[in-house]
């Protein structure tokens, strides 16, 4: 049970609990974003595009309602605006990793001198340095 709690607290302290808490929280909003994104900016002008009508509404009846029994019906509609929901989603992900990756990339870089350069990239870059620097001495 000690070792667990102490796992736990590594955990913890080092950050990733509270990266995982930030990305929940951060998550949770952008999905409002996207909800309201497709809802008031795609879906009108694709409605459009249909003569009006609402995907949302789309069903296939199974059973029809009637007196004491309820309507069931397979709501195809609401699937096709969750696909265009994880489309938008993906593709913003995907468009924002790629932004941060081409920044970290460019930190990263030793030879570019318009970013400092993280010290342990240095570091890195230096024994890199001299390592091909002793290969050279040791090949003569």
């Amino acid at each position: 049970m000690k070792k667990l709690f102490q796992e736990f607290k590594d955990f913890a302290i080092k950050g990733n609990l509270i990266d995982m808490a930030v990305g929940i929280i951060i998550g949770t909003a952008f999905n409002n974003v996207v909800n309201t994104l497709v809802k008031k900016v795609v879906m009108p002008p694709l409605s459009m595009l249909t003569d009006d009508v609402n995907l949302a509404n789309k069903k296939y009846i199974l059973r029809q309602a009637g007196e004491n029994i309820e309507e069931v019906a397979i709501g195809y509609g609401e699937m096709i605006e969750a696909f265009i929901d994880f489309g938008i989603i993906a593709f913003t992900i995907f468009m924002v990793i790629k932004f941060i990756k081409r920044f970290k990339d460019k930190s990263e870089d030793p030879a570019n001198k318009e970013v400092v350069t993280p010290k342990n990239i240095e570091l890195l870059s230096n024994i890199e340095r001299l390592m091909k620097e002793q290969n050279e001495i040791l090949k003569k």
